[in-house]
């Protein structure tokens, strides 16, 4: 009970639960993680097409992330996967998420220039179409509202991804 207590506070207070803290700029290729698992395993070979809704010119696909499926935005610039603290919650009450998955805490600049503090975590899974990454980094934001994202810590585990928009799907390998 006590370490479900911390676990609720880091999330909501962002506080830090080790000593693993760095900066990661939420643009282009420059927020590569530097904390990574050793045991990263995709499942599945060959290519995987999943089916994206769009709306307002942002693609959402449906993922399931520690096997709750979760619509989430489909965002190449993103350095991570990201979650709000309500599906951390979600997660964390449903035992999918304790407080050995705490990494720590990582500063990220957003689109505004300011800078924001997340808890980063590991997901024991995500699995896009028929394609499963195991221990995958994943940031948990101060913001109930916040869109999830499925960044460069899940995407760049794969040999390439693509996006048809004219049948709307997405092609992983």
């Amino acid at each position: 009970m006590k370490k479900t207590l911390i676990l609720i506070l880091i999330i909501f207070l962002g506080i830090s639960c080790g000593p693993k803290s760095t900066i990661h700029p939420t643009n282009g290729n420059q927020g590569k993680s530097v904390v990574h698992s050793h045991n990263q395993t995709t499942v599945s070979k060959g290519k995987c097409s999943i089916p994206m809704r769009r709306d307002g010119g942002v693609c959402y696909v449906v993922v399931k992330i520690n096997g709750v499926d979760m619509e989430v935005i489909f965002d190449t610039g993103a350095s991570d996967v990201v979650i709000s603290s309500i599906e951390a919650l979600f997660l964390l009450k449903q035992g999918k998420l304790t407080d050995d998955d705490i990494i720590g805490t990582s500063y990220y600049k957003v689109a505004n220039g300011s800078i924001s503090a997340g808890t980063v975590i590991r997901l024991h899974s995500v699995q896009i179409g028929t394609k499963v990454l195991s221990d995958v980094r994943a940031t948990v934001v101060d913001n109930m509202e916040a869109p999830l994202l499925l960044g460069q810590s899940a995407l760049e585990r794969f040999s390439s991804v693509s996006i048809d928009y004219k049948n709307n799907v997405i092609n992983i390998e």
